[in-house]
């Protein structure tokens, strides 16, 4: 489902997968749980594209949703994988990328099958990412650090067309926008940072790896850091 000229949401995927459509190829951000593959395939297929036309692969973090189909996806089409370098570290493993939290002694050993069952069929990450890089996306797609949910995560901004892909650093949750929060969270004070670090970027569409899309996303990205009590510190990330 095509959300902008030459970007599309892989619908029928847990946590979206979106396709970036570009002269010399595609780039696909997250992968989606295992067993996804398929699905992005006949999706690229249905669009007009062959499987070897995705040249990139970028991921937002090494989560059992996000990262669940790269090995799978990366042997199918040869695609070139970006990562953090903590995500990439988990991604090789396929470990859970960091301890679920909580002080609820009879939820501990629920977390700790789910980071079990999260673990994920190990792949190779080919270049590391890292704040500020700008990759040759959409006219110039910025990597942008928003620690916080994971000890890796990244966000990406096409400022060309005013669109954030957020991952999970921030969510659309009945009709507006939450920021990650919880026991998913590595970091609450790093991932409060990373939202208000998000919003100076001014993006008109919010799209978040779960959720709608927010085509009025600026708006609600001012309403979701009035929510925060936390000062704009974000800088030191």
């Amino acid at each position: 489902m095509k959300i902008a000229a030459n970007i599309h949401i892989i619908p029928g995927v847990t946590a979206h997968p979106y396709l970036l459509v570009d002269s010399d190829g595609l780039t696909l951000i997250d992968t989606g749980i295992p067993g996804s593959a398929n699905k992005i395939l006949r999706y690229i297929k249905q669009a007009g594209y062959a499987r070897r036309d995705l040249n990139r692969i970028l991921l937002t973090h090494a989560d059992y949703d996000h990262a669940g189909s790269l090995a799978a996806l990366k042997k199918a089409t040869g695609a070139r994988v970006y990562a953090s370098l903590f995500e990439a570290r988990a991604v090789a493993t396929g470990q859970f990328p960091r301890s679920l939290k909580t002080d609820n002694i009879f939820l501990k050993p629920v977390f700790a099958l789910a980071e079990r069952l999260g673990r994920i069929s190990p792949a190779h990450v080919d270049e590391h990412l890292s704040d500020g890089q700008v990759l040759p996306v959409l006219g110039g797609l910025f990597v942008v650090d928003t620690k916080g949910h994971t000890p890796g995560h990244l966000s990406f901004f096409a400022p060309s067309v005013g669109v954030l892909f957020s991952g999970d650093s921030i969510l659309s949750v009945k009709d507006r926008l939450v920021g990650s929060h919880g026991s998913v969270t590595w970091d609450q004070e790093k991932a409060d940072a990373s939202v208000l670090k998000q919003l100076a970027l001014k993006a008109r569409i919010v799209c978040s790896g779960h959720g709608a899309v927010e085509m009025d996303g600026l708006a609600r990205l001012i309403k979701l850091a009035e929510g925060l009590t936390l000062a704009p510190a974000y800088q030191r990330l």
